[in-house]
């Protein structure tokens, strides 16, 4: 009986010692995967910077070429590491890695504001043309508005970036927005959150409106570019030299 006793409480040390040597395990390769995560963002940034390089160098070709750049300025931001746990949650997926950079692609984000919608498809085919990027994915929201009202094209580029491995390819969130769409989006993200996430529906149907305005704001100030281009064409009207 005590022999019996004594195997079972090695047994049962020994199993405490297999529990002990698993959470070991999940701990070093959770603290492993930590310590990466905390690198991502540098390589994100990277990223962020070689695009910023060749938009820089687009707006400066079309200034030359045209005398005007569409483009009128670009914002980047790299995702709070709590957003990305928590987006990887909401998707079911495991903290890892490869989920992180398989699933969530607008780690590194950049936004670009042009004057007018035209302006916004001419820089998308340019961008689909380049060979020092990979257009994956358009989601275009202008053509086709989500159920508020919001306005904007998006697109998923991967960036490569020369490392000490070899080549590696880092997806990039590209939002596109004239200046009336990117007030809009700036004023309901503020409603948004002011809300917590729920709208009045009074508040909803004026957002709707006010995107509907936006829109028809954009294709106004449209056609008076063309028709000032015309004018100026035919030499009918000539900018005010300066002093």
């Amino acid at each position: 009986m005590e022999e019996q006793d004594s195997t079972q409480a090695a047994l049962n040390q020994l199993q405490i010692h297999v529990k002990d040597l698993q959470k070991w395990q999940v701990d070093e390769d959770f603290a492993k995967t930590m310590e990466n995560f905390k690198a991502l963002p540098a390589l994100y940034r990277h990223a962020l910077n070689e695009l910023e390089n060749k938009i820089d160098v687009i707006k400066t070709q079309w200034q030359i070429r045209d005398g005007f750049s569409p483009i009128e300025h670009v914002k980047t931001r790299i995702k709070e590491p709590k957003s990305i746990l928590q987006k990887l949650q909401r998707k079911g997926h495991e903290l890892t890695l490869e989920n992180m950079e398989q699933h969530i692609h607008d780690i590194a984000g950049m936004r670009i504001v042009c004057a007018f919608v035209k302006d916004i498809y001419r820089l998308v085919d340019h961008l689909c043309e380049r060979e020092d990027l990979r257009v994956l994915e358009i989601k275009d929201y202008i053509a086709q508005p989500k159920p508020n009202g919001y306005q904007s094209l998006h697109i998923i580029a991967a960036i490569p970036l020369v490392l000490l491995e070899g080549t590696r390819w880092v997806k990039v969130e590209i939002q596109l927005r004239t200046l009336a769409m990117d007030f809009w989006a700036s004023m309901e993200h503020i409603l948004y959150y002011k809300f917590d996430k729920r709208l009045p529906p009074h508040v909803a149907e004026e957002l709707k409106e006010a995107a509907r305005a936006a829109d028809e704001l954009d294709q106004r100030m449209l056609r008076l570019r063309h028709e000032i281009l015309e004018l100026s064409e035919r030499g009918e009207y000539a900018e005010p030299q300066g002093q």
